[in-house]
């Protein structure tokens, strides 16, 4: 039963992904601005921009991989992995942006991130490889 919905789900991630990329480059760029961690050495304006594109690109992806689906699936889940310290810095600095005004908000948000993981892994179906090879390093058969 699943399995019928991976297809939908990788579709649905992609076109958020798209969406949220041409917000970089538009009309949420103060917004992802504010995501920027003041300590990281790069203009914060060009930061949103490539992370922009990079999500635009990383849609398009999703949207048309096919038996790619799994590497796609494994670089969307680490570029989660690699802007997650922006999350955790409009945590930390106490940065107002897309409605998170106050630190409960900011705070629940950085569960949200693992779940973006999941996603990417699971609606491409990259966790299986993996987990297969798990399961044979340590001689199961499940």
């Amino acid at each position: 039963m699943f399995d019928a919905l991976r297809t939908p789900a990788r579709w649905l991630l992609g076109v958020a992904l798209m969406a949220a990329g041409v917000a970089h480059l538009s009309v949420q760029r103060g917004e992802f601005q504010a995501q920027v961690p003041g300590w990281f050495p790069v203009d914060a304006d060009l930061v949103v921009v490539v992370s922009g594109i990079v999500e635009i690109a990383l849609g398009l992806a999703l949207v048309l991989s096919g038996r790619h689906r799994i590497l796609v699936g494994w670089v969307v889940a680490a570029f989660f992995v690699v802007i997650f310290p922006g999350n955790i810095a409009q945590f930390i600095e106490g940065n107002d942006a897309f409605g998170l005004d106050t630190d409960l908000e900011r705070f629940l948000r950085l569960f949200f991130q693992p779940v973006l993981i999941a996603w990417a892994l699971w609606s491409t179906d990259a966790w299986s490889p993996g987990m297969a090879w798990m399961r044979r390093r340590r001689g199961g058969n499940d």
